[in-house]
């Protein structure tokens, strides 16, 4: 199969949609590979890495993007709806449930859409290809909660571990998922009062046995948010319903009584965002200020650590990206866990989740 990869163009977006050590694999397979020149520049594989690995080095996006099976890393964006064809297979991040305008081209140009966010293996909610940006995500939250608390970012000046006779910064984490688990990972790391508030109390017990004392856990209800918030020096939002709109959890009501300075870092905000008050920002532009509050809404985030994403994406997306390419779109049929991760296919919406959110695009 021939399979292209473009040069990502997201603002900042530095990842590559395949390593050179996965085109080598893909090669080895049989494939034909055709990467847009300086598309892993970003995360430190030259051309001539990839020529090294077997693939074929095209000087523009539309020699990458006219091939039967397009990786990628993050959804296209409007100046790429051009290089959609039908019957394509597009394998990537989509986050559709966000983004309308991108959902109504897919179903218009007939593209099968393969989410990576909506693999799921089944019997359990896993989510093998969304885990590993979750990670670094997660503890990036924490990383730039930090930076964006300094004083001189806009923050109210706060040093999330304290010192000796100051008392640390207080971070709030709701849910307790992969991101959420991360986040606090990194905050008691930093010396930090950390809260997590879930509404899954299994999972809340494991919580307690990974963080003991040193992380209180609360079950999530409009009254512990409300108390929790209005603390937080760093408020996370690491909410996540597969494939759906992130539920808002935060009002503006609730920003206003935040404290002048403090910081939300929403990790959500590819599925909409779970703060009222934030909206999608940057890499070029990554904070706000609105009810007094800095914001942080980068949709992107693993992107500024582009060397290890790649490949911790890539660990976990070559096995099904080796699928795709030896058996095309019956793959899905051999695989169940690939099978979820269909979204749009032959003209139709097919995802369950993703039909909830469009219902008048269901065909």
């Amino acid at each position: 199969m021939e399979i292209g990869i473009p040069k990502e163009t997201k603002d900042q977006e530095f990842r590559v949609g395949l390593s050179p050590s996965s085109v080598r694999v893909l090669r080895e397979n049989g494939n034909n590979i055709f990467v847009q020149s300086e598309a892993g520049a970003g995360a430190g594989f030259t051309d001539e890495d990839y020529r090294s690995a077997g693939a074929n080095i095209v000087d523009n996006a539309d020699a990458a993007w006219n091939r039967e099976l397009v990786i990628k890393v993050k959804e296209p964006l409007v100046s790429e709806y051009k290089f959609l064809q039908k019957e394509q297979l597009l394998f990537t991040y989509l986050h559709l449930a966000a983004d309308r305008k991108l959902t109504e081209h897919l179903i218009d140009c007939g593209t099968c859409a393969i989410a990576y966010e909506t693999v799921e293996q089944p019997g359990a909610n896993k989510l093998p290809l969304l885990t590993p940006m979750s990670i670094v995500a997660g503890r990036l939250a924490v990383q730039f909660g930090a930076r964006f608390l300094e004083r001189q970012q806009g923050g109210r000046g706060v040093l999330l571990g304290g010192i000796p006779g100051v008392k640390a910064g207080k971070v709030v984490i709701l849910g307790g998922g992969v991101v959420g688990t991360e986040a606090a990972k990194i905050a008691v790391g930093m010396g930090a009062m950390v809260q997590i508030l879930d509404v899954n109390v299994e999972r809340l017990s494991y919580l307690e046995t990974l963080f003991g004392s040193r992380v209180e856990l609360l079950y999530s209800n409009s009254a512990h948010i409300e108390a929790a918030v209005k603390e937080a020096d760093l408020l996370i939002g690491a909410v996540l319903i597969p494939g759906k709109k992130a539920p808002i959890l935060v009002s503006r009501e609730l920003v206003k009584k935040m404290r002048p300075g403090s910081v939300i870092v929403d990790v959500a905000v590819d599925q909409g965002g779970c703060v009222e008050t934030l909206h999608p920002t940057s890499h070029t532009k990554p904070v706000y200020i609105d009810e007094g509050v800095v914001h942080y809404g980068v949709p992107n985030m693993p992107g500024a650590v582009p060397w290890t994403s790649t490949q911790a994406l890539n660990n976990s997306t070559l096995p099904y990206a080796v699928q795709l390419a030896s058996l095309g779109i019956k793959a899905l049929d051999v695989n169940p866990a690939l099978a979820k991760g269909l979204n749009v296919h032959n003209h139709r919406l097919v995802h369950p989740a993703v039909q909830e959110v469009f219902p008048d695009l269901i065909g």
